[in-house]
């Protein structure tokens, strides 16, 4: 397969809030978000398409905050403004290299960013902007995780990418065991049944169900999201 021309046309692309701490304990690594905006615009000027969702888990966690005591709505609602905030910042960066960007946010908060418009969103994306799709689905119990599933199959994705901090996936936690055997390939199925715990339960049946693809890499490794859009065996591909 041709290592210059890529093979995925319009990609999204989850990132999760963890991911934009570094080795801070929380809050945003400007080093971190300029390296993945860097990468992000390489894959741009290749001339594909990227809707993008973030967490916020290096702000709030919904499900966190519920069981501290919080109200679990309410809760979620803060974990949904934290994704707004995760994707201002990386609309920043994004626009500070030259990329148009579009922030499109599931709840309603029209001086910051779009309201959620899955034509706009498509729209945006055939002019080449790159769309942050903020707040979630804008609804509480449901993660970042199933909101990237439902963009993805919304827009017209022709696969979902989740950036880990790991290669892919593999049988066990490979931190803590050693013996966690790496998988190149997996089902949707195979996911569910060993409870691999790629994304939560919703997310992946979605995939599943709407025959969406999935790979899932390591977003530390540099030049890596270029090598998955270029169909290079990076990671692990489910579908």
């Amino acid at each position: 397969m041709s290592s210059s021309q890529p093979v995925r046309q319009r990609i999204l692309l989850k990132l999760s809030g963890e991911a934009l701490m570094g080795k801070s304990d929380f809050g945003i690594d400007p080093i971190i978000i300029k390296r993945v905006a860097t990468e992000v615009k390489e894959v741009i000027d290749a001339g594909v398409e990227i809707g993008m969702v973030i967490g916020g888990g290096n702000i709030f966690r919904g499900a966190g905050l519920a069981e501290s005591g919080i109200d679990r709505v309410t809760g979620d609602h803060m974990g949904m403004l934290a994704t707004v905030m995760n994707a201002l910042a990386m609309q920043d960066a994004l626009e500070k290299i030259g990329v148009q960007v579009r922030v499109m946010s599931a709840l309603s908060m029209n001086e910051v960013c779009e309201d959620y418009v899955r034509r706009r969103a498509v729209r945006h994306l055939e002019k080449g902007r790159v769309v942050i799709f903020a707040a979630g689905t804008g609804n509480p119990f449901f993660t970042t995780d199933s909101a990237a599933s439902l963009r993805a199959i919304e827009i017209g994705a022709d696969i979902m990418l989740k950036a880990t901090k790991v290669d892919g996936v593999y049988s066990a936690d490979p931190v803590k065991d050693p013996d966690a055997v790496f998988h190149h390939t997996l089902s949707y199925d195979q996911i569910i049944e060993q409870r691999l715990g790629v994304m939560d339960a919703t997310a992946i049946v979605m995939c599943r169900d709407q025959n969406m693809p999935l790979r899932v890499f390591n977003m530390n490794k540099p030049g890596a999201l270029m090598r998955v859009i270029q169909g290079e065996q990076e990671g692990t591909l489910v579908e």
